[in-house]
């Protein structure tokens, strides 16, 4: 097996060099002692996506089921009518997006978070559209009625109006959470206010709840429509209770994960080894992810994505991390001993999207820690391509590990290494090192810019969007 390392000059004219690599008998971090990752399940998730397309359906069924030809000629009616049915249906699509990310397990393995991060974006503009709508709409069609001023309206509904004060807060407080997820503006927070910012919309939907039941029209009189509405609440609440928070809890009580030790592997990138207790029944897939709480001063109260950089090595776990923010950076000063909280796995770039026999794992930056350990989890008879992408040699993080593990296999290992501006990795250098990547499995990780040019060139060199796998971590 050859690895390539690339400078400046390569890819045409300048020369290029060979290193060998001695083939392990073993893995640098093993594969033994842990439980297997979960493979998907796309039945379940179809099953979820029907059942939220019906549940959809009956809400629009029941708030149309209360209006009457009577309510729409009087005066207001339509304004009225219009205003009850998009608060249903918008109160409904915000508790579909607090289902999407509540992080079920099943459905986040099938699907992963990235694509769920989208759906709840997808959905997000009528949520907030809708829920605005009945706001305007009542305060128009209840002024019709009374033939009062829009602006006296809305004071009578504060004062008079039972739970009014409190929806009109929970609906400033969706309204930030709307306006913070704008790109613009998310691109200029830090992650931790985002994060601050979006737990107060559990707060917005708790405030907006009693005035639906006490002032509904569709709620008064009609005790069977409450008892679902109230149920389908209680068992979201519950849901997000359960999920974000009791099982993390349980399952933490039987990791006792503390910090071991912390390594610099590379300029500003830090590995952090974690050690406890029951690692082995801890199921994870290579290429997968945890959400990480470290009970340390000014960490503790946020967590952040960081993908493992080997499988579980009971009683240890190991991620790798590039200091960017406020809490990678602190990782590096973390003392021995510090608690760590876990939630997870999570993510579906794993060996269960592989589908072809000859696989190619592509990585750039911190990346290639998904990908190290994506790499000793796929099954034995795989054929394996290597390709790191880095500013200087020293920047690639686990490369000896890498080698190691590509060697086992018999595989190729291609680092090209030199400033885009001296060193080119366009369409022919990605077809020369992998002329089969038109049939390959591509499993691509690393800065946004580099994952689409490298998705981009691969499709264009003949590869199937299915192929393609990546994972982004937004917020």
């Amino acid at each position: 097996m050859d690895t390539v390392a690339m400078g400046r000059g390569d890819m045409g004219n300048a020369r290029s060099t060979k290193r060998s690599v001695t083939p392990a008998s073993r893995q640098p971090h093993g594969a033994r002692g842990h439980t297997p990752g979960k493979g998907p399940q796309p039945r379940t998730a179809h099953a979820l996506e029907l059942l939220c397309g019906v549940g959809f359906g009956t809400v629009v069924a029941l708030g149309l089921s209360v209006e009457s030809r009577a309510t729409l000629v009087s005066r207001g009616g339509w304004a009225q009518a219009i205003g009850r049915l998009s608060a249903f249906s918008g109160s409904y699509l915000l508790l579909v997006m607090v289902v999407l990310m509540a992080r079920l397990p099943w459905l986040e393995r099938t699907v992963g978070q990235d694509t769920l991060v989208r759906w709840h974006r997808r959905i997000a503009p009528y949520a907030v559209s809708l829920i605005s709508l009945h706001v305007l709409s009542m305060i128009l069609g209840y002024a019709q009625m009374l033939q009062t001023s829009v602006f006296h309206m809305l004071w009578t509904f504060w004062v008079n109006y039972p739970d009014m004060l409190a929806s009109s807060v929970g609906y400033g407080l969706l309204l930030m959470a709307a306006f913070t997820s704008i790109r613009i503006a998310r691109s200029k927070m830090r992650y931790e206010t985002w994060w601050i910012v979006h737990l107060y919309t559990y707060l917005g939907l708790g405030l907006a709840f009693m005035h639906q039941i006490r002032t509904g029209v569709m709620f008064i009189g009609h005790a069977r429509t409450i008892e679902l509405w109230t149920t389908l609440w209680i068992a979201t609440g519950a849901l997000i209770v359960l999920l974000r928070i009791g099982v993390p809890l349980v399952r933490n009580s039987q990791y006792q994960l503390r910090v071991a030790n912390v390594v610099q592997e590379a300029p500003n990138v830090y590995s952090l080894t974690v050690t406890g207790k029951n690692i082995k029944k801890m199921a994870v897939s290579g290429g997968q992810f945890f959400q990480w709480r470290f009970l340390s001063r000014g960490l503790w109260w946020h967590s952040h994505p960081y993908s493992l950089s080997a499988l579980p090595r009971p009683p240890f776990l190991r991620v790798t991390v590039k200091g960017l923010g406020d809490q990678s950076s602190a990782i590096a000063r973390l003392a021995p001993g510090t608690r760590v909280i876990v939630e997870g796995p999570y993510g579906v770039f794993t060996r269960h999207a592989t589908k072809s026999n000859d696989v190619t794992l592509i990585a750039a930056g911190v990346g290639i820690t998904p990908i190290r350990a994506l790499l000793e989890d796929l099954a034995p008879h795989l054929r394996v391509t290597v390709i790191v992408r880095a500013t200087r040699v020293d920047d690639i993080v686990h490369a000896q590990e890498m080698k190691t593990l590509v060697a086992a296999r018999s595989g190729h290992y291609h680092e090209i290494v030199g400033s885009r501006s001296e060193v080119s990795f366009d369409d022919a250098t990605l077809e020369r090192l992998v002329p089969t990547i038109r049939h390959n499995d591509i499993f691509v990780c690393g800065p946004a810019g580099f994952t689409d040019f490298v998705v981009a060139a691969a499709e264009r060199l003949g590869a199937a969007h299915e192929q393609i796998h990546h994972e982004t971590f937004t917020f």
